[in-house]
């Protein structure tokens, strides 16, 4: 999904050397930069991830939940008809049945 569009990994920040110029960049400021960097890209990882198998758990509870009412519903309705069927019986007699 995600992997595909981001460019760089954590490692390969790390292991990023630059060249130097005369009138370059402090390399200290640009080291220090780079590991708030990483230290995001790590935590972004790790989020997407969790939510991830967040979103892979809530997808299996759904569709658990979707296949509960119909069997739960069918079982339902055949108790709520045996009743009735019985309560037919029981007022009326065999009458209905005859």
């Amino acid at each position: 999904m995600l992997a595909g569009r981001i460019k760089l990994t954590p490692k390969e920040i790390l292991e990023k050397e630059f060249k130097v110029s005369m009138r370059g960049y402090n390399q200290d400021e640009v080291d220090q930069f780079l590991d708030i960097i990483i230290k995001d890209y790590e935590t972004f990882q790790q989020e997407i991830e969790q939510l991830q198998q967040e979103n892979a758990r809530l997808k299996r509870q759904v569709e658990e939940l979707q296949k509960r009412p119909s069997a739960q519903v069918g079982t339902t309705n055949y108790d709520i008809l045996q009743r009735l069927s019985n309560l037919e019986k029981h007022v009326f007699g065999n009458k209905l049945y005859e």
